[in-house]
């Protein structure tokens, strides 16, 4: 759903709520989206607890130095030797992991330092056999000990993990037990592109850990000749925007439009275009709009016209185009260009978008109706708002009520599996919403990760019978069956919660609706608070809006009911406002 751009009691105390952006839709692969966990959400406002982040640092210092030194590994046995001269010859990986397995469980008597080494070769074997989940948890299992003989080593693999399997996986988590010192050994020339991919994956970590001074200094530590420049310059840019640092934020944006025609290692480079300049909209606009000791709100009229002048530069073919004319009408609204704010909406309803979703759409029509006085108008948007969305309301929450208990994350995985494919059953009105809820990256990542491990099931049965009946075999088919179970319950978890975001938001849009029919009896008994009056057009305003005079570049096509693609985002509406005064045309 739409990120809400403005929350408000009573119409006229309308607030330009500090838009916050969520972590974006990119990533090492590039994939991306922080995962769900400690990291902030979209519109939410964190404090940063300095304590809490000191005691976490305090905590890892202290695990470090319980866990004592690294075991001394005494003369290797000779079968752990021959296992090691297997893994030496870059050949022949399955024999060597069955040999280093061996060494791993016991069963040749080595002790506790060689099974440690023996254990880090067999996570490389696994890496160049493509088991990549299961040479993922042999790695994950070193890297929460930091004295392990291989602690070290192992970063380097996790981060070639990081461009094999996808965010859900957790990469970043395992990176998270490294210190920034341990990334430095990488700093040389012959390193320089590791050495940036871990800062971005550690500053990933960071940023979920809030401990946001630390993320910067991370991501700035990204090279611009690295693939993962664009990607650490956009989690840089919302690390300052969760620190309301609006200036830095934008400059951190501005330098990925900068950076985007020489990148390397960005899948999709317009969609990032788009998504920066969105980010630079949502950003000034969170800056133009302050909250005064009245309770009214304070308009930087320099901001807001840079908000939507950013807003503008979002392509029509963009997948975030009708995002950006919806935030861009509440800007107009904001700056009492009411023509534009609803010639906008009136592009999200055309026909060439069957399957958009802005109820709050209807809101802001029905608030700028109120705020000229056009009572009976505004009554009748939120009666035919209530009439089209009270229906899908209560069938969301009928599907909701069907996905309860302990097995509630499988079961809704199966009903997004359904909704992607097709085949669930809803209402050609709810159908649309539904998709929309289920729709974002984040959770076809999510999907993308159990299909990956469906692939590797897949590649292990293609195996001789002898390695996958080994003790290896049912390691790797443990790893996969476990992977597997728990990105299914996170996936469906990730998507009960976008289902039940979406549900909740559309209960607010509703609940406003009814409140906006409060201060229209109220307006009519004139009982209307004082902070709603002033938000209302006073009579030394203009009663007409938005009459268009056309020059000799322009050309006047009044509406007539039909839609035209080249005139979508070009409309304008008169507004007659009658809360008082003669009326003018302007």
């Amino acid at each position: 759903m739409r990120k809400q751009l403005v929350s408000f009691g009573l119409v006229g105390t309308l607030l330009g709520a500090a838009l916050l952006i969520g972590a974006p839709n990119v990533s090492a692969q590039p994939k991306g989206g922080a995962p769900k966990g400690g990291t902030p959400q979209p519109g939410q406002v964190v404090d940063l607890d300095d304590e809490d982040n000191k005691d976490k640092k305090d905590d890892k210092k202290d695990a470090k130095a319980d866990a004592g030194p690294p075991p001394e590994p005494g003369q290797p046995t000779e079968e752990a030797a021959q296992a090691k001269r297997l893994f030496d010859s870059n050949t022949k990986w399955a024999e060597a992991a069955l040999a280093l397995k061996r060494v791993v469980s016991g069963e040749t008597g080595d002790d506790e330092g060689n099974k440690q080494i023996a254990q880090y070769h067999l996570a490389i074997a696994l890496f160049n056999l493509k088991f990549y989940q299961a040479s993922y948890g042999i790695f994950s299992d070193i890297s929460a000990k930091p004295n392990h003989l291989k602690f070290k080593e192992t970063l380097l693999w996790l981060a070639r993990l990081a461009t094999q399997l996808p965010e859900p996986a957790d990469i970043v988590e395992r990176v998270g037990k490294y210190d920034r010192e341990e990334l430095d050994r990488f700093k040389n020339p012959q390193q320089f592109p590791l050495y940036w991919q871990l800062n971005y994956l550690l500053g990933r970590y960071k940023y979920r850990a809030r401990s946001y001074d630390e993320a910067l200094e991370l991501f700035k530590e990204v090279d611009q000749k690295s693939p993962y420049f664009v990607q650490a310059k956009f989690f840089q840019g919302i690390t300052h925007v969760q620190k309301r640092e609006s200036v830095p934020a934008v400059k951190a944006f501005q330098a990925i439009v900068a950076a985007l025609p020489d990148a390397e290692g960005v899948e999709d480079k317009a969609r990032m275009n788009d998504l920066a300049h969105l980010s630079m909209a949502r950003t000034y606009y969170s800056a133009s709009v302050r909250l005064g000791e009245d309770g009214i709100p304070k308009i930087d009229p320099k901001k807001l016209s840079a908000a939507v002048n950013f807003w503008n530069r979002v392509d029509v073919a963009s997948e975030y185009w009708l995002d950006a004319l919806f935030e861009q009408s509440w800007a107009y609204f904001m700056a009492g260009d009411y023509p534009h704010a609803l010639g906008n909406i009136h592009t999200l309803e055309s026909p060439y978008f069957p399957n958009s979703f802005y109820p709050e759409a209807e809101v802001l029509k029905s608030v700028i109706s109120f705020t000229i006085c056009q009572y009976e108008d505004a009554t009748t948007i939120v009666a035919r708002m209530k009439k089209r969305y009270e229906p899908i309301r209560k069938e969301l929450e009928a599907i909701l009520e069907k996905y309860k208990g302990d097995e509630t994350g499988q079961q809704f995985f199966t009903f997004l599996k359904e909704v992607r494919d097709g085949k669930a059953k809803l209402s050609e009105t709810t159908k649309p919403v539904v998709e929309n809820a289920l729709s974002d990256r984040q959770l076809l990542r999510n999907i993308e990760y159990v299909k990956l491990l469906d692939k590797e099931a897949e590649l292990f049965k293609s195996q001789p019978a002898s390695f996958r009946d080994s003790d290896l075999g049912a390691d790797i088919t443990d790893a996969l069956d476990l992977a597997r179970e728990l990105a299914i319950r996170n996936a469906g978890t990730l998507a009960k919660d976008r289902y039940e975001r979406y549900l909740e938001e559309l209960n607010e849009h509703l609940r406003n609706s009814q409140k906006i029919l409060i201060d229209i009896v109220n307006a009519e008994r004139n009982k209307l608070d004082e902070k709603v009056i002033k938000g209302q057009v006073g009579k030394e305003e203009t009663d007409i809006y938005g009459v268009v005079s056309p020059d000799e570049e322009h050309v006047l096509w009044p509406f007539d009911g039909e839609y035209w693609r080249d005139e979508l985002g070009f409309y304008r509406q008169v507004v007659v406002s009658k809360c008082g005064g003669p009326a003018k045309a302007k």
